[in-house]
């Protein structure tokens, strides 16, 4: 099933991809976009499958995206070498183990590059204290691949077995990171080409001064890496387990001028045009910040009219995208007001016809 991932096809098929964005926004004024392409393999940090019973045996399945037909999955090309080598042994663990496979659902699988894999498993049954201990003893015999961690997830029920994080470790220029990554919160897929995203942006931003203000701020993936860049972040994210990961980043990597608050960018809009008070703002002078630059990366649906009329409000305009599509749409607006300076093309997700990109807007 996966003989599309060739190594051999993916520099036609990123060509392709180049061309496609190329005529998708051939009525706008593109610069010469900037490529950043990803390992051709073994590039993906997160992976989830199915667990399918049969009898005795134990396998992963996955579903056919056009004819939703199953098929067995033993070796995942596109996920990280740690992933696929847990992968295996899991099975080889738990096959006879009754009390672990029985009523077993799905896997899920995330990774790092800093060597650490994070696996929850998910059951149609409550886990019991007898569970946990046959868990315990699971971790031990994976841990001679790498540490691991283990959480068991039923009904209303999440067991963890010493912690349900990640610290990851990304290398932006010459200069590294860490990063607190949650089980079952968003984190990028593709590890090596979120360090190009953030050295692109970093770089876009060099000298810029003055405050930085970001919606849809996640984790804290960019604002901790562009921080060097401004005198001030202010972030905003609407998810209390990524706002929660922030606060640890910005601790973690001893950065000083990030403050987090938890909202999305339509009621920090309407924060900012006076039309709400918010508690979550208490203690924060929004009027105090030098409202020059913004960084947006919305979810696939783009940017909202509220949120599109306040970023065209700053001097420059970081966006970057998951969907294209609507980033088209959104840029009928933005270039109203700004010229489009750079922009950029990150293959997170090789083979397929998902592309990231990243667009850097300025004033007119």
């Amino acid at each position: 099933m996966f003989s599309h991932i060739n190594p051999s096809n993916y520099p036609q098929q990123l060509e392709d991809k180049k061309n496609g964005i190329a005529c998708l926004f051939s009525n706008y004024d593109l610069p010469t976009f900037d490529i950043f392409e990803s390992e051709p393999i073994n590039y993906r940090y997160r992976a989830e499958f199915r667990v399918w019973h049969e009898g005795d045996e134990l396998y992963y399945i996955m579903f056919d995206s056009e004819t939703k037909q199953k098929y067995k999955v033993e070796y995942f090309p596109v996920a990280s070498k740690l992933i696929n080598k847990c992968m295996s042994q899991l099975l080889v663990e738990i096959k006879n183990n009754e009390l672990l496979r029985q009523r077993l659902f799905q896997v899920d699988f995330l990774s790092s590059k800093s060597g650490e894999v994070l696996i929850s498993l998910l059951y149609h049954k409550q886990l019991n204290d007898e569970w946990q201990v046959e868990a315990e003893q699971l971790i031990e015999k994976l841990s001679i691949i790498a540490p691991v961690n283990i959480i068991g997830r039923a009904r209303k029920q999440k067991v963890v077995l010493h912690k349900d994080y990640l610290m990851e470790k990304l290398t932006v220029g010459d200069k590294s990171y860490v990063y607190h990554q949650v089980e079952n919160s968003f984190t990028q897929p593709n590890a090596s080409v979120n360090e190009k995203m953030l050295l692109w942006a970093q770089q876009a931003t060099l000298n810029s001064g003055g405050d930085l203000i970001e919606l849809y701020c996640g984790n804290g993936n960019f604002s901790i890496a562009l921080a060097q860049n401004f005198d001030r972040v202010l972030g905003t994210e609407i998810a209390k387990s990524s706002v929660k990961s922030a606060q640890i980043n910005i601790a973690e990597n001893n950065i000083d001028n990030i403050n987090i608050v938890r909202m999305s960018s339509e009621e920090f809009s309407q924060a900012m045009n006076g039309e709400r008070k918010f508690r979550r703002l208490e203690g924060f002078d929004l009027t105090a910040y030098n409202y020059d630059t913004v960084l947006v990366d919305p979810p696939r649906a783009g940017l909202d009219p509220e949120s599109l009329e306040l970023i065209s409000r700053f001097n420059k305009i970081i966006y970057i995208s998951c969907n294209p599509h609507t980033l088209h749409e959104n840029l009928s607006h933005l270039v109203e007001t700004h010229k489009i300076e750079q922009f950029a093309l990150f293959d997170q997700f090789p083979y397929t016809d998902h592309v990231e990109t990243g667009v850097i807007l300025s004033k007119v």
